[in-house]
């Protein structure tokens, strides 16, 4: 049975560095939480690909928008903009990328586990 707990994304339990950004993770009982902070100018293909390698983001992210903007380009051509205050679905096989110059920011409730993982 899932335990009462509570853990701060400020002080986690791993960080991973990426070019232009930075990965924090918290494991809450069973689960991992993941908050990704990423600069202007950071693409996946540019900035986690050369850790993980791969043609696209295999990662299943299920989450939640703080702040700033990402475009995010699926292997079948679908695309999607998103933004603050918005739950995200994104499944394996996508490129995406900071829009604009304010840093995006999100928290992701799947996914965390093994992402910017070599």
């Amino acid at each position: 049975m899932a335990q009462l707990e509570t853990r701060s994304l400020d002080q986690p339990d791993e960080t991973r560095p990426v070019d232009k950004g930075m990965v924090e993770v918290v494991e809450l009982d069973g689960t991992t939480v993941m908050r990704t902070t990423f600069q202007p100018g950071w693409r996946w293909s540019e900035s986690v690909r050369p850790i993980v390698g791969g043609d696209s983001c295999q990662t299943h992210h299920v989450g939640y928008a703080i702040s700033g903007r990402m475009h995010v380009l699926m292997d079948d051509g679908q695309e999607m903009d998103v933004g603050p205050g918005e739950a995200i679905q994104i499944p394996p096989g996508h490129d995406a990328w900071v829009v604009g110059d304010e840093p995006y920011v999100g928290v992701d409730f799947q996914g965390g586990s093994d992402y910017a993982r070599a």
